[in-house]
């Protein structure tokens, strides 16, 4: 009950009054004012009607406003567009997705859900407008041939953006970047503190390998040992450019 006291008192306090307080995204309850052959005037209690485009009343193709919307009728629009001074609001039936393209970068963790499996990888939505991908080579750090044997669909996972192509919509994911980080970090935990001066200056004149040198190893083989076909795959690249 509580709860649900401070959802409500939340809603009331970020309810616009102007223009100048609306947000992209935001979530409104408006009424339409009226219906043109282009889209539909809602009043949305800022003093400035906003505008639903017939190109935004659903995500199928719509051929009259009326078939969705008709004056009088009080419905859900999201803020998509904002212009305080030529007093213009966009708005939209269609609910935005969390993440925007835009905002994705390499190297950013969201949380997501698998959607579906495929011996390559799993699909994962992180609330954008199509789903990410994880390769079966960036599930785990141990070597496994099908996804299945590791997920299953509607499990929530962490996973790391490795890259982005915003004009193909691609998003590569990653579960065991996540993973190897952790492990790097308990490593360095429990094998070594920092080192003092002297102690670097011991290792550099005895020929013992610094911690970087020791991590780089450790990763060199944990992936041959994983992935061997990766290493057969390297070497015979090299013996076609000699």
């Amino acid at each position: 009950m509580a709860e649900a006291l401070d959802n409500l008192l939340d809603e009331i306090q970020e309810q616009p009054t102007s223009i100048h307080d609306l947000k992209l995204k935001m979530r409104l309850e408006g009424t339409v004012t009226r219906v043109e052959l282009f889209g539909a005037f809602v009043d949305i209690g800022v003093g400035q009607e906003g505008l639903v485009h017939i190109s935004q009343l659903s995500p199928q193709r719509v051929n009259r406003v009326t078939e969705i919307i008709n004056e009088g009728d009080t419905i859900t629009v999201w803020v998509i567009g904002i212009e305080p001074s030529r007093k213009r609001i966009n708005l939209t039936l269609i609910e935005p997705a969390g993440v925007d393209w835009g905002e994705i970068r390499s190297g950013q963790v969201y949380s997501g859900t698998i959607k579906r499996l495929e011996r390559f990888g799993a699909f994962v939505d992180i609330g954008a407008t199509r789903d990410g991908l994880v390769h079966v080579s960036e599930i785990t750090s141990d070597y496994i041939q099908d996804p299945k044997e590791y997920l299953k669909v509607g499990d929530e996972v962490q996973v790391k953006v490795l890259q982005v192509d915003q004009k193909k919509r691609r998003i590569e994911l990653s579960i065991k970047a996540l993973e190897d980080h952790l492990i790097a970090d308990e490593h360095d935990e429990e094998f070594e503190e920092a080192p003092t001066a002297l102690e670097l200056a011991w290792r550099q004149a005895t020929g013992k390998p610094t911690k970087k040198r020791r991590q780089q190893k450790r990763k060199k083989a944990h992936q041959q040992r994983r992935y061997p076909e990766n290493d057969i795959f390297s070497r015979t690249l090299d013996l076609r450019e000699d």
